[in-house]
C-alpha cells in the first residue's frame, strides 16, 4: 500500500512540475500570439483569464507591464535592461537545448548520468538555462502575469530537481552521491554553501525557499516598474499628460501640448472632455505598435499580418529597431522592396512626396486615452498609470509639430485593436 502511495506521490510531483513548465511556455509565447494571425483563436483561452484578473483590484496588477514595451526606453538603465532581456533569452534558449541534447544523448546510448560539460559545475544546468530563458522572456514581454508564472516555475524547478536527484541516487547510488558532493544544485558548490548558511537547517526551509523565489521575482518587478515610471518623461498641461514614444520627440512635447490646448479651447478636438483626464502618446504616424493603444486602422493589427517570425526575430535581435520600423518597412524587408518607396506609399497621413524623408518628417500622430480612477479625483503624470485606473482610447490627431497644424482627426472605438485584451500602457 505504501509503495503504491509513493508511486502516486512521485507521479503527481512529476506531472505538476512538467505541467507547470508547459504552462509557462504557453504564457511565454503570448507575444507570439499577439502578432500571430491566430491571435484571436489563442486569446479565446487567454482573454477570459486576463479579463477576470482585471476585474479586481487585488489581481488587476497582474495584467499590467512593469517595463517599457511600446515606448522606446528613454534612459541608459532601461535600455540596458532591455538589451539584457534579448541576451538572456538567447543564452538561456541555446544553453537549454545544448543541455537537453546531452541528457537525451546519454539516455539513448545508455551512458548513465550526465556529468560533463556544464554538468561538471552544477547538477541542473538545464533548469538554470530555463530560468535564464524565462527571465529574458519576462523582460521582453514584461507583464506581471509572466513574472508571477516565472516565480512559480522557479519553485517547480527546485522540487523537480530534488525529485530527479532522489531517482538518480536510487539508480546510481554512491557514484551519484559523490558527484553531488562535488557540485552545486543550481550554483557552484561554494556559492550554494554560502547561501545554505542563510537558511534554517530544518524542513521549514522547504516553505521558506518558495517564499524567497516569489518575493525576489515579484519584488524585482515592482522595483523596475517604479524606476520606469520615474524615468519616463511626462509633460502635463491642464487635463492632458503626454508621453513621447521615441526619446527624440521629447523636444516636441511642450509645443504639441500647447497646440492641443489652443485647439481644445477653440473646441477643435471634439472627443476631449475638459472634466476628464487624458494620457496621450506622441509618435510617428506609422508607428508599428499603435494598435495596442487604440484601433487606428488595420495596418496596425499585427495579428493580421503574415510576418510573425520576422517580427519576433526583430523583437529579439533588434531591441530598439523593431519599435522604429513601420508595418510598411517590415513588409518591404520581407518582399525585398525599396523601404523608402514602401513607406512613402503607405503613409497613414497620405503624404506622397517624391523627396519625402520619413526620418525628418514633421508630422506626428497623437493618440488620446481617457483615464478614470475609482476615487473620482483629478490625476496626471505617472498617476495615470496607477494600478487602480482604467484606460479607454477616444481618438487621435495627426499634427505638424513645427507649425501646429492639425491635418486630420478621428474618434476611435473604446477598445484597442485587440478588443478587450489588456495591452501595455507603456
Amino acid at each position: 500500500m505504501s509503495t503504491n502511495k509513493t508511486k502516486v506521490t512521485e507521479w503527481l510531483k512529476s506531472v505538476s512540475a512538467y505541467g507547470g513548465i508547459a504552462f509557462f511556455v504557453i504564457i511565454a509565447l503570448e507575444v507570439m500570439i499577439m502578432i500571430s494571425p491566430f491571435a484571436f483563436f489563442f486569446y479565446s483561452v487567454f482573454n477570459p483569464v486576463f479579463k477576470w484578473l482585471n476585474q479586481y483590484a487585488i489581481t488587476g496588477w497582474l495584467t499590467t507591464f512593469f517595463l517599457p514595451h511600446m515606448i522606446l526606453p528613454p534612459t541608459l538603465f532601461l535600455r540596458t535592461i532591455r538589451i539584457l532581456g534579448s541576451v538572456f533569452f538567447i543564452i538561456g534558449a541555446v544553453t537549454f537545448f545544448f543541455c537537453a541534447f546531452q541528457v537525451y544523448f546519454n539516455k539513448i546510448f545508455k551512458r548513465g548520468a550526465v556529468v560533463r560539460g556544464l554538468y561538471t559545475y552544477i547538477r541542473h544546468p538545464q533548469y538554470v538555462a530555463l530560468g535564464i530563458w524565462g527571465i529574458g522572456m519576462a523582460i521582453l514581454w514584461p507583464r506581471f502575469f509572466v513574472l508571477a508564472s516565472l516565480s512559480l516555475m522557479f519553485i517547480l524547478y527546485y522540487f523537480l530537481a530534488k525529485n530527479e536527484e532522489r531517482r538518480m541516487l536510487g539508480q546510481y547510488g554512491e557514484t551519484y552521491a559523490e558527484y553531488m558532493n562535488k557540485t552545486g544544485m543550481f550554483f557552484p558548490g561554494s556559492i550554494e554553501k554560502f547561501l545554505g548558511k542563510t537558511m534554517p537547517a530544518t524542513d521549514i526551509k522547504y516553505f521558506l525557499i518558495p517564499l524567497v523565489f516569489i518575493f525576489l521575482t515579484l519584488g524585482t518587478g515592482f522595483i523596475l516598474r517604479t524606476v520606469t515610471l520615474h524615468q519616463i518623461p511626462f509633460e502635463n498641461r491642464n487635463n492632458v499628460t503626454l508621453i513621447s514614444i521615441l526619446p527624440e520627440d521629447n523636444s516636441h512635447a511642450v509645443k504639441v501640448l500647447n497646440d492641443i490646448s489652443i485647439s481644445e479651447d477653440k473646441e477643435g478636438i471634439g472627443f476631449l472632455n475638459s472634466k476628464k483626464d487624458y494620457l496621450c502618446y506622441l509618435m510617428p504616424a506609422d508607428y508599428v505598435m499603435q494598435g495596442m493603444i487604440a484601433n487606428t486602422g488595420s495596418d496596425f493589427h499585427l495579428f493580421k499580418q503574415s510576418h510573425t517570425l520576422s517580427m519576433i526575430t526583430e523583437w529579439v535581435l533588434h531591441p530598439f529597431g523593431h519599435l522604429r520600423a513601420s508595418p510598411a518597412l517590415h513588409m518591404a524587408k520581407m518582399h525585398n522592396v525599396d523601404p523608402v518607396f514602401a513607406r512613402r506609399h503607405h503613409c497613414p497621413i497620405g503624404i506622397n512626396k517624391e523627396n519625402l524623408d520619413c526620418k525628418v518628417c514633421s508630422y506626428r500622430r497623437v493618440i488620446f486615452v481617457q483615464v478614470d480612477n475609482n476615487r473620482g479625483k483629478h490625476i496626471s503624470g505617472k498617476g495615470l498609470l496607477s494600478f487602480n485606473t482604467t484606460r479607454e482610447p477616444v481618438g487621435f490627431i495627426d499634427i505638424n509639430v513645427e507649425t501646429g497644424e492639425i491635418v486630420s482627426m478621428k474618434e476611435v472605438e473604446k477598445s484597442t485593436a485587440w478588443k478587450d485584451v489588456p495591452t501595455p500602457a507603456i
